[in-house]
């Protein structure tokens, strides 16, 4: 449980929204640990925080909700869209947020090896999705699959 409680925290989710999350990946092909923690890397808001266009996760969230962030040029305003390989992900031009932007930008770590950042131009590109080996969340899956599989 405290596994799940962790990942709940570090991607700003509810319990509703992590039960629905952790369904899907359970249905699919493959480890549901696995495609769980590819859905949470995937979610819009947390893509914006890995290019570090945003300081933090909720941070990347405003933005997200604000309408200030466009994925191949239509402005969204769900965190919790799934970014697929190809889109590119970008502050929308003139917005308020840009000297947050850039201010994020100068302090940010790494950018993981699935995704493509453009820090000069405030946008990145998602170049596929991310394997578990990609995502250093210190999050161990198979606890939460034990929790949910009772």
């Amino acid at each position: 449980m405290r596994a799940k409680q962790r990942a709940k925290s570090m991607y700003g989710l509810r319990e509703k929204q992590f039960a629905k999350l952790f369904d899907r990946a359970n249905r699919e092909e493959g480890m549901a640990g696995e495609n769980l923690m590819r859905h949470l890397e995937a979610r819009l808001d947390n893509v914006v925080y890995r290019l570090g266009l945003a300081s933090t996760r909720a941070q990347a969230r405003q933005f997200v909700v604000h309408q200030h962030i466009t994925v191949n040029g239509k402005r969204l305003d769900r965190p919790s869209y799934e970014v697929t390989a190809g889109d590119e992900i970008a502050v929308k031009p003139g917005s308020a947020i840009e000297p947050m932007a850039r201010q994020s930008t100068e302090s940010a770590g790494p950018t993981p090896a699935w995704l493509l950042a453009d820090h000069d131009g405030l946008k990145g590109t998602v170049n596929r999705l991310p394997d578990r080996s990609d995502i250093a969340a210190p999050i161990e899956e198979r606890l939460i699959v034990e929790h949910y599989s009772r």
